[in-house]
């Protein structure tokens, strides 16, 4: 089974990077095959042959709790995702966390996806837990 572990960075793509490098290993040992996607570079990615993705970004300012317009344009523009299940998730930050990993879903369901799981991710050690136990199949 494929699956995506698509990363949206917006100020800090070393941390994003290693999140989600984290949960793609976790993933990677329940004998997955899986991609890591930067958004932010591969705008052109399609992810129609993907079963499962795992989307994650972070929130641009301390007190914002808006997802970047970019995360909904490359949604838009990467293919089938209709229909998909798929996992959010946002780094932390000391405010509106949750309604920041509100809104990522729904930018995400809104473009049809079937959104299975969602989290806030501080550190690898946790992406990786959540990747080993996160049920991709059926």
């Amino acid at each position: 089974m494929r699956v995506a572990v698509v990363f949206y960075p917006v100020k800090n793509r070393d941390k994003i990077l290693k999140i989600s490098k984290a949960l793609a290993k976790g993933l990677e040992s329940q004998g997955l095959q899986v991609d890591l996607i930067d958004a932010g570079m591969d705008v052109n990615s399609k992810l129609t042959i993907y079963q499962y993705i795992a989307f994650g970004t972070e929130v641009p300012g301390l007190f914002n709790q808006k997802i970047p317009r970019q995360v909904g344009d490359f949604l838009k523009n990467s293919g089938m995702v209709a229909g998909k299940r798929c996992f959010g998730y946002i780094l932390p930050k000391p405010f509106f966390a949750a309604k920041s990993l509100n809104k990522l879903m729904s930018v995400m369901e809104g473009e049809g996806m079937f959104l299975k799981f969602s989290e806030v991710m501080g550190d690898e050690a946790l992406a990786e837990e959540i990747g080993k136990k996160l049920v991709v199949r059926h």
